[in-house]
């Protein structure tokens, strides 16, 4: 282990684009099928949007409509990302969208150092089926950042790499689908959120101590700010490691959505929403929230989830999630199907890239079907 650690140092002294290496310590991450329980690894993400769409159809009168504007004005960052098809069309007609939610632990999202995210998922909405799809992204897969000095990278390095456009630019890249608009929650903010709604009740699915937590398995648990920060943070004394935490924060996900669509206080709907600053930032205008709750609200009632799931590889002493071409195949298209695309017939090439032997992938190989045969790959533009 010890030598595993020196390459992993090695290799992150070679990233100089901020402060802090790209990569997280390397762990073993177990499989999990599509059919098992559906993990939320970004629930403060997830509710945060999800929340502030269900607040603002409220009926709080003018007042608190004005205060919602002003306080998600600060919440507003428009990098001058192009967009890959037109979402504002998209919005209108009624058809399902994406929005790539990312999470990250810096502290306030004004620090220099943007930090990695360790948590990143793609959720789609689907108002025709009232459905909401998360697709998860382990941290450690693998990938090909463009523009960046290294062979490939891990994907929770895009973000530090080149900010929102690069995030989203690597997703499309890995998926084959469509970003509309990007969502990043600093995790500090959890703290906020859960206090803002007076904290939640959790049946932990463990015993464990962690800094505020002091939870047993299978006892009803209630949990204030500090302490469900601390609950979903704890990895290394789970036996499904990352997966295990995953799952914790599902839980918070829930009670956070549950008692946010049970506020009926403006004093309180008003503490919700002072939560938000500082720890949100997004694209999504506050008209396009409007627009949002005002058109797809039956699309929060269900939601379902699946995780890309990888194949562990050790490249240069650096563990990797590599995520196999019928892995790959089958999400992307899942996802594409969830936004009425048609599905793609084989890989693009930038997906054959990740996966190619002079990337390093320990031996996986991605399909070789030439791309001229793959509707929607590289070398034709997407079919979005």
């Amino acid at each position: 282990m010890s030598n595993n650690d020196n390459n992993n140092d090695n290799y992150q002294s070679r990233n100089r684009r901020s402060g802090n290496p790209h990569f997280a310590e390397p762990q073993s991450e177990p499989a999990v099928d599509y059919d098992e329980e559906p993990h939320h690894p970004i629930a403060w993400t997830f509710m945060a949007v999800v929340l502030l769409i269900v607040l603002i159809g409220l009926a709080f009168g003018f007042r608190a409509y004005t205060q919602a504007r002003h306080s998600f004005g600060g919440t507003f960052q428009d990098d001058g990302i192009g967009k890959s098809r037109n979402v504002s069309g998209i919005l209108k007609k009624r058809k399902p969208f994406s929005i790539l939610l990312m999470g990250t632990d810096t502290g306030a999202l004004g620090r220099h150092d943007v930090g990695r995210t360790d948590t990143i998922i793609v959720a789609t909405v689907n108002p025709q089926k009232e459905t909401t799809y998360l697709t998860s992204i382990p941290r450690d897969t693998k990938v090909v950042v463009n523009g960046d000095s290294q062979p490939y990278e891990k994907i929770n390095a895009a973000y530090t790499i080149g900010g929102p456009k690069t995030a989203i630019s690597t997703v499309q890249d890995l998926l084959n689908v469509p970003i509309d608009y990007f969502a990043i929650v600093n995790m500090g903010g959890l703290k906020q959120m859960v206090n803002s709604v007076g904290g939640v009740d959790v049946k932990p699915p463990l015993t464990f101590k962690y800094g505020n937590a002091n939870v047993v398995k299978g006892k009803m648990t209630h949990l204030d700010g500090d302490q469900a920060l601390d609950y979903s943070r704890m990895r290394d004394d789970d036996p499904k490691g990352d997966y295990g935490r995953q799952q914790r924060q599902r839980q918070i996900l829930e009670k956070l959505v549950m008692k946010g669509m049970g506020i009926s206080s403006i004093p309180r709907y008003q503490q919700i929403l002072e939560s938000l600053n500082g720890n949100l930032k997004t694209d999504l205008s506050f008209d396009d929230m409007i627009a949002i709750r005002s058109k797809y609200g039956p699309a929060t009632h269900h939601i379902k989830s699946e995780t890309l799931q990888g194949n562990e590889a050790m490249i240069n002493g650096i563990s990797y999630q590599v995520a196999q071409p019928d892995e790959l195949m089958n999400v992307s298209n899942h996802i594409r199907t969830t936004l009425n695309l048609d599905p793609a017939k084989g890989l693009t090439s930038k997906q054959q890239q990740t996966n190619s032997p002079s990337n390093g992938n320990g031996g996986s190989q991605a399909n070789n079907q030439d791309s001229s045969d793959n509707p929607g790959s590289a070398s034709t533009a997407p079919a979005y």
